[in-house]
């Protein structure tokens, strides 16, 4: 699904990411963690083809495609998705037009949707205008749910979510993963598997989301570099144990 390949960026005159090496397969979820300040933002914007963010060495490559150079909307409707951490107010555009122009396979049922994520009374108002941090998040994932993304890119989706909300979100997450909304929903999971091969990368601080998602591999992102592989609740417990500054010495 995704190869990034010996990946160097720069914001300005500053090299944010240094050589990073990844693979994610088809249908499989991989957990980033790191200390604000790594480069995880800086690797999700850059996949996603946002300006600013230079790739001075390395490739990307989505679905067997180099998109190291691809306009953000290419990106997109080759089934790259994004829940941003802090995405914007966009004043003049309804909540129910953008969820109707995310979708990439023909028409979808937005109120539908929008009941599964408590949405439905927010679909008349502007993007984000007024939003809590729980119903941005809402509002992003019904997004992604319209978009049915082959890769979706998931940044801190437990920022500034309460823990009513952090159930929620954290549920339908998984169903995002899972490929609910790409086939009938009436089907078990291990046939939506067979069927869908969505895959995730899912940048976390506190991994409270791995409460609700099943993630299969895990590293750190530490100053710019990928180090400490391994199961993403192991990676955890070491990290609530012993913080970042172990991943200091790994690295020398």
């Amino acid at each position: 699904m995704l190869t990034i390949e010996d990946l160097h960026v720069n914001i300005g005159d500053k090299e944010v990411l240094q050589g990073i090496d990844l693979q994610i397969n088809d249908g499989e979820t991989f957990i980033l963690f790191g200390p604000n300040g790594s480069g995880k933002t800086s690797l999700l914007m850059t996949l996603m083809g946002f300006s600013g963010y230079e790739v001075t060495k390395g490739k990307i490559i989505f679905k067997g495609e180099d998109i190291t150079n691809a306009p953000m909307y290419e990106r997109a409707r080759l089934g790259m998705g994004m829940s941003f951490q802090r995405p914007p107010t966009i004043h003049g555009l309804r909540t129910r037009h953008l969820v109707q122009m995310c979708s990439r396979k023909g028409h979808v049922n937005t109120d539908l949707l929008a009941e599964t994520v408590n949405m439905g009374d927010f679909l008349d108002r502007d993007i984000n205008a007024g939003f809590s941090g729980g119903e941005i998040k809402r509002s992003e994932l019904l997004q992604l749910m319209a978009q049915q993304p082959d890769l979706v890119l998931f940044d801190e989706p437990e920022s500034g979510v309460d823990m009513e909300n952090m159930q929620l979100v954290g549920k339908v997450a998984r169903d995002v993963l899972d490929g609910k909304f790409s086939v009938a929903p009436d089907l078990s999971l291990k046939e939506r598997k067979e069927r869908v091969k969505t895959a995730g990368l899912i940048i976390t601080h506190t991994g409270y989301i791995l409460d609700y998602v099943n993630a299969d591999r895990g590293q750190v992102l530490y100053q710019g570099h990928l180090c400490c592989e391994g199961r993403p609740r192991d990676i955890l417990d070491h990290i609530r144990e012993h913080g970042y500054q172990e991943c200091v010495r790994c690295m020398n």
